[in-house]
């Protein structure tokens, strides 16, 4: 009988023991209720309460990733678009996460979808694909307003999906188009409107120098004979354009060139038969006189 006795109480307080013992791991923090009431939050470790007068809530103080479900929303120029969004927030306060909200997870789900809606239903549709950044730091703030009352922090809003009607995803798509001919002709306009600016200025120093024009006309006629199989056919006024430049490079060499030539004298001789002779191919030398 004091055997039984003995195991029953030894069975007893283990059980008491193991009930008593509580460990909160590193990430956590424990919420001490007794009797109904908050008398502490502990740190990470091991933890002793009562059985049955205590109850400790663990909190995670990780940051948690909540997504938010896609839904139909109107932009400021009536454009119907569906946008899908991601929130990470975390536990700052293990106190009011337990007193003050019954749910965190669903009652940030919640105000995160309405504060969605209502910031994106501020701006048109060009900004809501352009000024993501805006509009999470926008939605961001207003969560973090409310939410910190619960002892939660709202770290990060982004905006993951933003899906467009059919329709208007053609109408975009003929609009960056059209756009990005206006750029391909504006680029070409002004290449030609440079090339012409070019030309009249080569024009006017042809014009100067009529010879340049033709040089000009000998080169083409260069590259053109360079490819394989071309025949070349020179009009008249090129081949008379041939000439005086040919005609040109004649006088300048003539003029560059010392005078050599010997130079031939005239002379009347008495040849004995009556007729003075003709112009002497001879060069004709003066005799001295002698006094």
């Amino acid at each position: 009988m004091t055997a039984t006795i003995a195991i029953v109480v030894v069975v007893v307080a283990a059980l008491l023991l193991s009930a008593s013992i509580r460990v909160v791991k590193q990430y956590e923090k424990g919420v001490h209720f007794r009797l109904g009431k908050i008398i502490a939050v502990h740190e990470p470790g091991l933890r002793l309460i009562i059985p049955v007068v205590d109850n400790l809530t663990k909190v995670s103080m990780r940051i948690v990733t909540m997504p938010i479900q896609s839904q139909g929303i109107i932009t400021r120029d009536n454009v119907s678009v569906d946008i899908a969004a991601v929130a990470y927030f975390r536990v700052v306060d293990a106190r009011k996460s337990v007193v003050v909200i019954e749910n965190v997870d669903s009652a940030i789900n919640q105000i995160a979808q309405t504060t969605l809606r209502n910031v994106v239903g501020q701006h048109s549709l060009d900004e809501a694909l352009s000024d993501t950044a805006v509009i999470n730091g926008s939605i961001r703030q207003i969560l973090d307003t409310t939410t910190l009352e619960w002892g939660v922090e709202v770290t990060l809003v982004e905006l993951k999906d933003i899906q467009l009607p059919d329709t208007m995803k053609r109408a975009m798509a003929r609009e960056a188009e059209a756009e990005r001919e206006k750029r391909a002709k504006i680029i070409a306009a002004e290449g030609e409107a440079r090339a012409a600016a070019a030309l009249g200025e080569a024009s006017d120093t042809m014009m100067a120098h009529p010879l340049a024009l033709q040089l000009r006309n000998l080169q083409t006629l260069l590259e053109l004979g360079v490819e394989k199989n071309t025949t070349v056919v020179f009009p008249a006024p090129l081949m008379s354009a041939i000439g005086e430049v040919a005609a040109f490079l004649s006088r300048e060499t003539a003029a560059a060139a010392p005078l050599t030539q010997p130079v031939t004298a005239q002379s009347n001789i008495d040849t004995g038969d009556g007729n003075p002779s003709t112009t002497s191919p001879y060069p004709v030398t003066a005799a001295p006189t002698v006094n």
